[in-house]
């Protein structure tokens, strides 16, 4: 029974592997390139917000200014005016998912700014993976990701 307990514990020593978790979002905040990015990426969707709250408050002077006048139009020029007040929120919002949708100007910003930066960790983190150890664990922004050596 103990000649097969330490056999067992060889063979589990013998294939052990080495692994290294890389809290990248570390390294990230530690390089002064990705917080200058960060905050060109701050200072643009702000003036974008901006942009798009102007649009919202212009459809809700429009609405305010139909509903006062309501009663006193005739119908064919409150369907008019109802119709533009459409035709505003519509130009509103497709503005609003232009700069922030997922495709958005404020993704490809990123992407623009960001990508490359991860992209040199994520080369170095390989590299270093590749030469030392048989997975390699990243810790960004709770996604995690689980790499196999390819030896």
């Amino acid at each position: 029974l103990l000649l097969l307990l330490v056999m067992s514990f060889i063979s589990v020593s013998a294939f052990s592997q080495k692994y290294a978790c890389v809290d990248t979002e570390y390294i990230l905040n530690s390089m002064p390139e990705y917080k200058q990015a960060q905050k060109e990426l701050e200072e643009v969707s702000v003036q974008w917000q901006k942009e798009v709250e102007e649009k919202f408050v212009a459809v809700d002077r429009l609405y305010k200014a139909f509903q006062a006048e309501a009663v006193l139009l005739p119908n064919d020029l409150k369907a008019q005016k109802e119709n533009e007040i459409i035709a505003a929120e519509k130009e509103a919002k497709d503005i609003q998912k232009k700069r922030f949708g997922n495709n958005g100007d404020l993704a490809k910003r990123r992407s623009e700014l960001i990508k490359p930066i991860q992209d040199r960790i994520y080369n170095a983190i390989e590299k270093v993976a590749q030469e030392k150890f048989c997975f390699s664990y990243y810790i960004a922004n709770y996604k995690h990701k689980l790499m196999p050596n390819k030896q």
